[in-house]
């Protein structure tokens, strides 16, 4: 009887702690990620974000999304997520050079990590390798741009030396330079003067940062009627645009083109009347933050390591066609 006794003792504690090794087998299957971007409030990163949500309810993946502005924030949201078991994030850093010490945090804990829309870069300022990225071409998403506002200034039968441009800058951002840089190539090539491209600087990529930089160098140019403006994003350009509306510019003697295609142009093309943002080259935040998610879900689930550089394109969105543009790209 005690035999029996002891040998039912030890079954039962075989049955826990085959059980127990079973718990902790399906929490080590079971794939938590992480989405980590720089700007949580604006609406593209709200659109990546959300869309990395669904394609990991439709795979069977958690995807914790945080901010990270600045680099203590990344380095603790990737803490968090190391605490909660997550086995990799995506992330837009708030600055491309933090790159080597995210990467040094995530490989201390053993997590894959994909960046989306801005590149990690080395100490020497060349993209990191080993890093798997998806973004646009800046330089071709500028060119777009460029494009798109030397044709509407045709249309409306400007003469390119009576023009400004206001080329609203953040040379701290790789990505931006490529952007503004990409426009101003296609400016030129297109005959528009380059003595009347002025520089605003922005301290912050949003609408308040590029209003800030622009209303002064509107002040120092009175004696142009007409202005198009350009910038890294649709934010910064509408900011641009709020400027020259304070300035008593009129809309029609303005053409702002972005880029993205996210609530901002929505909101703006929405308005009863129309204002001086003429257009924006948008991209597909949706896809962004669905292939981004997947691809490290792949990754982690199945070994299969997403490419190293992925590049999306645009496409021009106007007052005319943006709900059109906006169903196709399923913003």
């Amino acid at each position: 009887m005690r035999l029996t006794k002891t040998f039912a003792r030890l079954a039962l504690g075989s049955a826990i702690m085959l059980a127990s090794l079973g718990s902790v087998q399906a929490q080590e299957d079971e794939v938590k990620i992480g989405f980590i971007v720089k700007k949580p409030e604006q609406a593209w990163f709200i659109n990546e974000q959300q869309a990395a949500t669904e394609v990991g309810e439709e795979l069977g993946f958690d995807v914790v999304r945080l901010g990270g502005e600045d680099g203590q924030e990344v380095l603790s949201a990737i803490d968090n997520l190391y605490s909660q078991g997550a086995q990799g994030f995506v992330i837009c850093p708030p600055d491309v050079r933090l790159g080597p010490a995210i990467m040094n945090r995530a490989n201390q804990y053993g997590m894959k990590v994909v960046t989306v829309d801005d590149q990690f870069v080395n100490s020497s300022g060349e993209p990191m390798e080993g890093v798997p990225h998806l973004g646009m071409s800046g330089t071709k998403i500028g060119r777009q741009v460029g494009e798109a506002i030397a044709a509407e200034m045709e249309a409306r039968g400007w003469n390119p030396e009576e023009v400004a441009a206001l080329r609203i800058t953040n040379n701290e951002l790789p990505t931006a330079v490529e952007r503004t840089d990409g426009a101003t190539e296609a400016l030129l090539a297109a005959g528009f003067p380059e003595d009347n491209i002025f520089d605003a600087p922005q301290q912050s990529t949003d609408t308040s940062g590029a209003f800030s930089a622009a209303s002064p160098v509107l002040s120092q140019r009175g004696d142009y009627e007409h202005w198009v403006i350009y910038a890294l994003n649709e934010e910064s350009v509408l900011g641009g645009v709020r400027a020259t509306e304070q300035y008593g510019l009129a809309p029609e003697d303005v053409i702002g083109v972005g880029i993205n295609g996210s609530g901002a142009a929505f909101a703006e093309f929405s308005r009863d009347n129309p204002t001086g943002f003429h257009g924006t080259v948008a991209v597909s935040s949706t896809m962004h933050g669905r292939q981004t998610a997947e691809d490290l879900y792949r990754w982690i689930s199945e070994d299969q390591e997403p490419p190293a550089n992925t590049e999306t394109s645009g496409t021009l969105m106007t007052r005319d066609n943006w709900e059109e543009v906006r169903a196709a790209l399923g913003l």
